[in-house]
């Protein structure tokens, strides 16, 4: 009460201190929030009152339990030993006591009586004949003045040894009785009482020692918990609750790992606290970015504004995605399975879109565990923290995955569309394998359908090309869009498929056809024009055929850029914090040198890697001043290694490397680190955080996400990036030195150039840069690309059959495709 009646108090006086109108104004509104917080004071005292009450009780309760049976065992065992001792004692007795009445003189035999109780210590003694009529006794007299007693009763009618414990208001003794026996007749009965009030006396001392017991246990057990909930309970939630209080206040923390440290036997809490923490850092610096680029008047296209753009705009209608790769994969770990999250921006794009629409991700399950984790019908739900959307899993033999996969679509595919001068690989069994391939993933995608009106289908990139047309003859009412994430050829490029009118006819079925830039569009409708009879608008980029309008646009995709990349969830990075971070990251790798340039790729002979080093080779001759100040680190992460092609620029990067090392490296330095294996997103942004230049110089790319992860990361606004002209991310970051990969010379004079770049002119290139990144991120691209299709009129819809729709095959007499002469 001591807080209420302080809280009063005060109350009182900064009342009456206000002037008449806010006092009738406090009257009316009251002062909750004060009450709130005594009360809450208040429930802290009465919650420690009550524990320490419970406390208290309950090991009462047991110790009086325990020593109540403990008492009863004492009491017994004592009882016992004293009937042993008094039966042996009137054993002892019995030929004596028989002597003395075979005489038959009462008076020698209370004699007799006298001289045996003072000898042996007892109570009292008495002799009664066969008829329990008392002959002598010897002791108090209230012994003998009671009732008849039960054992000498017994032992007359009986004739048996006889025992019982009685008390007066005087005494507490044990009464034991044995028949008399002399010439095989019963000639009376002894009776020897026993002093057994030492018994109750006993009991109490155990009581008294117990009570003081119970005393030390209450108090020690008490102090024990108290301090145990206050140090190992209240002190790390009372941490927790302030890191939360202040993170909610939009005060940064630092004690994270200190505070949740205190709470590690509480592992669920824990785990709750880590989301809930990170998801107020999250929510905190959205808002401030928001709040930023609003006051700029600009938007920024975050995570959940796209789910609430996404659900205001589709409203109940589903959203189907269909990609290769899945989002999350099961694998095993030693004995345990781990849900991974494969590196890929399509994840962070397109997951936000199916948790606001409840949508359906259908993928290859390529995880090792994969099947183990799926109900039957291969689904499972996630985000495995909460699940919002549907993953449904397909399945694929090694054939399969083979002939698809390794087959058509990277051995013949992907080298057709990028000029990288190696040559496709185009084979009947691959185009077999892809076609199956294609067909199951539009069975299963259908199933997911079944019952939904007016789905929205989003496939993804060049290994289903003839999905779009499947599930377009099934369900004319479902809006199709199709993204194909490398270039498009020209038409003699493309020409050289053999079956290029079948997969111009499998992409035509969508209803929208997405490309990184116009370049690429504008090809693949020159594709269209020359391979099929159709008709394509070049104004309107649509092309006609059998009755179909598909629209063709360019939606340059980008990389995610809200709060958790921000400023506000790292701290902006001084030129001290990058010179620490630097010689961080080169002492773990034992790297030397002033300068850092930075290559991050797959191991993929589009990405330029020989030709990238051989420029580090020609700028060491041109300019040997960057001997010992320049280091070269490049990270190239495997990709395709059962392709003979891949497993041979393996070896030449490996070899390229290694020779330029041996000519120019010193006792301590050496100009090329090469980093083979794949790094987490956590450890590529660190090197992107230290890189003075970022090296982009691949032979031909669709957009290169490595250029816009590089300007994101770079918040301290420093940093050059070298571009290649064949990248699509060259269209849009126009402040970054542009390079032709192959002209060695030429992009060793860019390296040069970035190296040497006055600050001035680096901030005001990343300045750019990066405002541009930042306003086009990866859900910009998902909120345009679906919100368009969203806006399409779609044609022929009417009458769709949705709940027993099933896939149409390929359909595979070439001449119906062929453009007429």
């Amino acid at each position: 009460m001591h807080n209420l009646n302080r809280f009063r108090t005060i109350r009182s006086r900064v009342f009456n201190s206000l002037p008449y109108g806010l006092q009738s104004a406090s009257n009316q509104m009251g002062w909750s929030v004060e009450l709130r917080s005594a009360h809450r004071g208040l429930s802290v005292q009465f919650f420690r009152i009550r524990l320490i009450l419970a406390l208290v009780v309950g090991i009462s309760l047991v110790s009086i339990a325990s020593t109540y049976f403990e008492v009863l065992a004492h009491k017994h065992v004592l009882r016992r030993e004293l009937q042993r001792r008094t039966t042996l004692m009137a054993a002892n007795l019995q030929p004596q006591v028989a002597a003395a009445l075979a005489d038959g003189k009462t008076d020698a035999l209370a004699d007799a009586l006298a001289q045996l109780k003072s000898s042996q210590e007892t109570l009292g003694l008495a002799v009664y004949n066969p008829d329990a009529r008392m002959l002598g006794s010897a002791g108090p007299a209230d012994l003998f003045n009671m009732p008849l007693p039960g054992p000498v009763d017994k032992a007359v009618h009986r004739g048996t040894q006889a025992s019982i414990y009685s008390h007066s208001s005087d005494h507490e003794w044990l009464e034991d009785t044995i028949p008399l026996i002399s010439q095989g007749q019963l000639s009376g009965e002894l009776a020897v009482f026993v002093d057994a009030g030492f018994i109750r006396a006993e009991g109490n001392a155990v009581w008294r020692q117990s009570f003081w017991r119970i005393v030390a246990f209450v108090v020690l057990i008490v102090g024990v918990t108290v301090l145990t909930v206050r140090w190992f309970l209240m002190r790390p939630m009372t941490r927790v609750a302030d890191r939360l209080r202040r993170l909610r206040m939009g005060h940064a923390t630092d004690d994270a790992d200190h505070s949740l440290a205190d709470l590690s036997l509480f592992v669920p809490l824990v785990r709750e606290v880590e989301t809930m923490a990170e998801s107020l850092i999250e929510a905190r610096a959205t808002a401030q970015a928001e709040a930023r680029l609003r006051d700029a008047g600009e938007h920024l296209w975050t995570s959940e504004r796209l789910a609430v753009h996404m659900s205001e705009r589709f409203g109940s209608s589903r959203i189907f995605v269909v990609s290769n790769r899945e989002p999350y994969m099961h694998v095993r770990q030693g004995r345990e399975t781990v849900c991974q999250v494969p590196p890929s921006g399509l994840v962070t794009a397109i997951e936000p879109v199916l948790c606001a629409c409840d949508g359906v991700w259908v993928a290859h399950g390529s995880g090792n565990e994969d099947a183990n984790n799926v109900d039957a019908f291969d689904r499972l739900r996630v985000t495995p923290e909460a699940p919002r959307y549907t993953l449904r899993r397909v399945w694929l033999s090694s054939e399969e995955e083979s002939g698809y996969y390794d087959g058509f679509a990277n051995e013949g595919l992907w080298p057709l569309c990028h000029i990288a001068h190696t040559r496709p690989i185009f084979r009947a069994s691959d185009w077999e394998s892809y076609q199956r391939v294609n067909e199951r993933f539009a069975t299963a995608l259908l199933e997911e359908m079944e019952s939904c009106a007016n789905p929205i289908v989003f496939v993804q990139d060049y290994h289903f090309a003839l999905v779009p047309r499947l599930v377009k003859a099934a369900r004319p009412d479902a809006r199709v869009a199709i993204f194909w994430h490398i270039p498009w050829p020209n038409p003699e490029a493309f020409g050289i498929i053999p079956w290029q009118a079948e997969l111009l006819d499998g992409l035509l079925g969508a209803d929208l056809i997405g490309f990184h830039i116009p370049l690429h569009c504008n090809n693949f409708l020159s594709t269209v024009d020359r391979a099929l009879e159709s008709r394509t608008d070049r104004e309107h980029m649509t092309v006609r055929r059998h009755g179909h309008l598909t629209t063709v646009r360019p939606y340059p995709v980008s990389v995610a850029t809200d709060g958790r990349q921000g400023d506000a969830a790292r701290g902006r990075m001084t030129w001290s914090d990058r010179v620490d971070a630097r010689e961080a990251l080169f002492s773990e790798f034992g790297v030397t040198g002033e300068k850092l340039a930075l290559g991050v790729d797959r191991l993929d002979y589009t990405k330029g890697i020989v030709e990238r080093l051989m420029a580090i080779e020609a700028l060491l001759d041109e300019h040997p001043w960057h001997i010992e100040r320049l280091t070269m680190v490049q990270i190239a992460a495997p990709s395709r290694t059962r392709i003979p092609s891949y497993i041979d620029l393996r070896r030449r990067v490996e070899e390229t490397a290694e020779r330029i090392n041996q000519r120019f490296q010193t006792g301590n330095w050496k100009p090329i680190v090469l980093i083979e294996r794949q790094c987490s997103h956590e450890e590529v942004n660190r090197w992107y955080r230290c890189a003075d230049v970022c090296l982009v110089t691949s032979l031909h790319d669709g957009m290169n996400l490595v250029a816009k992860e590089y300007l994101v990361a770079r918040d301290d606004e420093d940093g050059a990036l070298v571009l290649s002209k064949f990248t699509g991310a060259a269209v849009e970051l126009t402040d970054a030195l542009q390079v032709n990969p192959y002209d060695t010379e030429g992009v060793a004079e860019a390296i040069h150039r970035a190296l040497e770049m006055g600050p001035g002119e680096r901030h005001m290139r990343m300045q750019r840069m990066r405002r541009h990144v930042m306003e086009h991120n990866v859900y910009r691209w998902a909120a345009s690309i679906l919100g368009d299709l969203r806006d399409l009129r779609i044609e022929n819809a009417e009458g769709a059959d949705i709940t027993h729709a099933g896939p149409v095959a390929v359909p595979t007499p070439r001449k119906a495709h062929r453009k007429l002469a």
